[in-house]
């Protein structure tokens, strides 16, 4: 068997210099997937005027990649586990970069809108593939631990650095730039799969479950298509009514259909392990929260206060300089003392970002509002590693992909959301003046402070002591299933 064939426990023989080769890679491909999600939100004025659109269409531009994402990252990390990482990370570099180079030319905002949802299923292949090679390509548990954290900061770094990278193009060149800047990029990270990233599978592949998958769709596409449309139609419109029923019924199916299969799309069974629950709603609540200021920040600084992109963008440094700075503290952190202190000091600074962001008017001292955004960039470095390393540190490592997905999927569902619900909130309040943007958007910071309420609630729960019983419970539990699905084979074959 070759290195490019061979299983999980291959990817132990290879040495340093092509584990940092393979680290380095994966980091380079995730953080162009997580820097579309943000990188866009500074354009948006400018995509705005150049394609004549509304606030819905920005809200679409931006959530057609993130809902995408969220349906189908968990189907992409069970494919990979099961035909070969490698394949399929290769797949999703290629429709990446297809679907950028669509949308520098996209003339209309629907035509904008369907190539975004094209990169988005490129992008489904790589976030949670890359986590589970980089799970694989580390055996020993000390140095997969640092690098799953380093790979966690650079998720959230590349959140932060999208708007400054964003701000710099569009005023150079144009919006358009923003997607295609990732092509080259894109091929390089191709060139180096192919030489230096080795194949790896799960010991025990998955089956297709397409009931979960369309479950899935139907929860997500229709609650946010209900928030998005809900500002123009009304919450007791019968199309919003049936839209949240469809969400309901879709919510109620994955939660009676999904236990009964054998290999189900969500493996509900690793809700039993506090630390992972804890993990990927934290997952939700943070990137809900971060988005949702990134959505209304953007527009605050460009059309409130009339500064240019790339000016807009470099307001935002302070935030990209704190994740920097904090994500490898946060590491560290979590390696001497565990997850609980990063996490209760990441969801205290959300809270009083939150707060602090009620103060802010169009006239408000500049140098004020760069100091309420170090509150959001303190927040995203420090919560970041450890939700990473908690849900996916402990898991065996047959489930690495499936748990990778599912936290992948809760910080896209988490995004989503924060879009959706804070262009609702905002609406349309630019066309009645710059003080009225200002006043809507006190919704979007009482949002933010409560998630950042609940990270630090979860953050206390989800590492204690019963915790921490409850994931060593869950994964015993998948080890007796390994063992009996290895069995069963084995005697059919007797």
């Amino acid at each position: 068997m070759t290195p490019s064939t061979a299983p999980d426990t291959k990817s132990d023989g290879i040495g340093r210099r092509q584990r940092t080769l393979v680290f380095t890679i994966c980091c380079v491909a995730v953080m162009v997937a997580m820097m579309d999600i943000s990188i866009v939100n500074i354009a948006l004025p400018s995509i705005r005027r150049d394609l004549n659109t509304t606030i819905s269409g920005l809200q679409w531009t931006v959530d057609a990649y993130t809902l995408v994402l969220a349906s189908f990252v968990v189907l992409a990390g069970s494919i990979a586990d099961r035909v070969g990482r490698r394949r399929i990370f290769m797949v999703g570099l290629s429709l990446f970069g297809i679907g950028s180079v669509l949308c520098g030319l996209a003339p209309t905002i629907e035509g904008l809108v369907a190539a975004r949802a094209l990169q988005a299923v490129g992008a489904t292949m790589l976030t949670p593939v890359a986590l589970a090679i980089i799970t694989t390509t580390y055996p020993d548990p000390g140095e997969r631990a640092k690098a799953i954290g380093t790979f966690g900061s650079i998720t959230g770094l590349a959140l932060a650095a999208g708007p400054i990278v964003g701000g710099v193009l569009v005023d150079s060149l144009s919006w358009r730039a923003i997607f295609w800047i990732n092509v080259p990029i894109l091929a390089i990270a191709i060139l180096g799969t192919v030489i230096y990233v080795p194949e790896s599978r799960a010991t025990r592949t998955r089956r297709f479950d397409p009931v979960g998958q369309v479950l899935s769709i139907a929860l997500l596409g229709s609650l946010v298509y209900a928030i998005i449309e809900s500002r123009w139609l009304g919450w007791t419109s019968p199309v919003i009514l049936v839209l949240l029923a469809v969400a309901v019924l879709s919510l109620l199916g994955i939660l009676l259909y999904e236990p009964r299969r054998t290999d189900p799309l969500f493996e509900l069974r690793l809700f039993r392990s506090a630390p992972f629950s804890g993990a990927l709603l934290m997952a939700l609540l943070a990137l809900c929260g971060f988005q949702g200021f990134l959505f209304v920040t953007t527009q605050y600084l460009q059309d409130v206060r009339g500064l240019a992109a790339l000016a807009a963008g470099l307001c935002l440094l302070p935030v990209g300089g704190l994740i920097a700075v904090f994500s490898p503290v946060a590491g560290k952190l979590v390696a001497s003392r565990g997850p609980r202190l990063p996490l209760v000091i990441a969801g205290a600074a959300l809270v009083l970002g939150g707060a602090a962001s009620l103060w802010l008017e169009p006239d408000t001292p500049l140098v004020a509002v760069l100091a309420t955004y170090l509150l959001f960039g303190a927040f995203l470095g420090l919560v970041n590693p450890p939700i990473t390393n908690t849900a996916v540190a402990g898991m065996p490592r047959s489930m690495a992909g499936v748990a990778a997905s599912l936290i992948s999927t809760g910080r896209q569902t988490g995004t989503t959301l924060g879009v959706a619900i804070a262009g609702t909130i905002v609406g349309s309040s630019l066309a009645d003046g710059k003080r009225a943007y200002t006043v809507a958007e006190h919704g979007v910071w009482w949002l933010v402070l409560a998630l950042g309420i609940g990270i630090v609630v979860l953050g206390l729960v989800s590492t204690g002591r019963w915790a921490k019983g409850t994931a060593e419970r869950a994964v015993e539990l998948f080890e007796e299933v390994d063992r009996g699905a290895e069995v069963r084979p084995a005697a059919a074959r007797r």
